[in-house]
């Protein structure tokens, strides 16, 4: 995925200028900023790669669900309302975080577990928000000219690099081949304390303890001299010096105190991502011992639930899952981890009601959503199945996972044009244009479908071959 960005974004910076036609408007590379129309564009070419050919991205759905409802707190209480964010997480132990062009922002794993509380964590997002409210990529390309696109492949290598390396970022620099490079790898001093300033501010007014953002910098600085010569990727990206954080102190002194408690939430995604797909025998005593000694928190029980289910002992899970549900707590990733200890069980249909069930408390939760859509699959109950999927793509119609939920329906259903043309959609949104126009040729020739329906899959065949013509010579020119 790494080669591909450097790639498309070199193309950007130096393809002759009768060639980019197909490519987003730059405006004047000597003299502007990179303008918003291809901020977005290049956020979504990147997102696009992250989310589907990236085996660093956290495929997540509750984690991810988390971490937009944290990133649209503090989106809607500061100069982000309105504008379009998206928050994901990257499977990497490091210490990092990082705002790409167009509002997309991921985050490490190791930064969610390191942070101590919950306004530590929403400090760094609100950090990474600011950088993108006052377009500060954008801004970078514009002041640096024709190097600034260089440097901006080398940025977004840099910050994407799975375990965060000097040589990665070093071979970025090389590709870029432009004198002072290695030193854009930072946002620069001005940018950090314009983002430190909004953050705080930001932090206060969505309701956090804005002395977390200040203790959580303070905590990477003070641990900084234990890493040498690789030191966290925030760190690179984000330097920071005693200044700054001595003004955000000063800052944060004149605020009044505010002490702010950790939502269930998060407590409960640092546990799921401490005990992980399958608990270690040291995690499970842990666990066990904590649960053991009496008064354990909710997250405690939460995490032993899980890591019983990972070790598929079911009596232990369904045990400790009662004594989870007396705590009489509501959180959709409660309701979602019984529902998967049915299923375990092989009850989908229970399964299914308590997805349902979840979704009428939460139903913003996407988590819940393909869940249930999948237990309805596994019940037999697949038009039921389909018309729940049915419904959602309507509102959310680049939503790949739907799609893919949607075809499997279709195909136990024996519908054999909708399932072509739904694997079609699917690989359009990836981008694999040759497969997608694999997929609805096999649905044109399908034998059932109505005239209507192989008029549709006629249309978007038309359309899907025109992106995959633009596609292929868009390659060839990068050649």
């Amino acid at each position: 995925m790494k080669n591909r960005l450097i790639a498309a974004l070199l193309c950007l910076a130096l393809v002759p200028r009768s060639y980019s036609q197909s490519l987003p408007d730059l405006g004047d590379s000597a003299s502007s900023d990179l303008s918003p129309v291809a901020e977005q564009k290049i956020g979504m070419q990147i997102m696009r790669d992250i989310r589907w050919h990236d085996p660093a991205f956290l495929r997540d759905a509750e984690i991810e669900d988390y971490l937009n409802t944290l990133g649209d707190r503090l989106v809607s209480a500061g100069a982000g309302a309105g504008l379009s964010f998206e928050f994901f997480g990257v499977s990497d132990p490091s210490l990092n975080a990082f705002a790409m062009p167009g509002g997309k922002i991921g985050v490490h794993t190791g930064l969610i577990l390191a942070a101590q509380a919950e306004s530590e964590l929403a400090g760094v997002l609100s950090h990474e928000i600011a950088h993108v409210t006052q377009r500060h990529i954008a801004r970078m390309v514009g002041q640096q000219g024709r190097t600034g696109m260089l440097m901006l492949a080398s940025l977004l290598v840099a910050v994407l690099a799975a375990k965060s390396s000097a040589q990665v970022s070093q071979a970025a620099i090389m590709a870029g081949q432009a004198a002072g490079i290695s030193s854009q790898l930072a946002y620069s001093r001005d940018f950090e304390n314009e983002a430190d300033r909004l953050g705080v501010q930001n932090l206060s007014a969505a309701g956090f303890d804005v002395r977390g953002m200040a203790s959580f910098f303070e905590r990477l600085q003070k641990n900084s001299r234990l890493y040498e010569n690789s030191a966290p990727a925030y760190l690179r990206t984000h330097p920071l010096t005693s200044d700054r954080i001595t003004e955000m102190e000063g800052r944060v002194m004149q605020m009044p105190y505010r002490q702010v408690p950790d939502s269930l939430d998060f407590l409960l995604v640092r546990a799921k991502l401490r005990v992980g797909a399958q608990a270690s025998r040291e995690m499970l005593d842990e666990l066990e011992a904590a649960v053991r000694r009496g008064a354990a928190p909710p997250a405690t029980h939460y995490g032993l639930v899980r890591a019983y289910l990972g070790a598929r002992r079911l009596a232990d899970a369904e045990r400790e899952m009662a004594v989870l549900r007396k705590l009489k707590l509501s959180s959709a990733m409660i309701d979602g981890l019984e529902a998967d200890l049915r299923l375990a069980k092989g009850e989908p249909a229970i399964a299914a009601q308590l997805f349902k069930e979840g979704r009428e408390r939460f139903p913003q939760s996407r988590r819940l959503l393909y869940g249930e859509a999948g237990a309805l699959i596994d019940a037999g109950r697949a038009a039921e199945a389909l018309n729940l999927v049915k419904a959602e793509i309507l509102t959310t119609p680049n939503n790949g996972v739907l799609w893919e939920l949607r075809s499997k329906a279709e195909s136990v259903l024996g519908m054999r044009l909708a399932q072509h043309r739904s694997l079609g959609e699917l690989y359009a949104i990836q981008g694999n244009y040759a497969a997608s126009a694999e997929q609805l040729t096999l649905a044109q020739s399908a034998k059932d479908g109505d005239f209507f329906e192989h008029s549709a899959v006629d249309s978007r065949l038309r359309e899907v071959r025109a992106l995959l013509a633009e596609q292929m010579q868009e390659r060839r020119e990068q050649r």
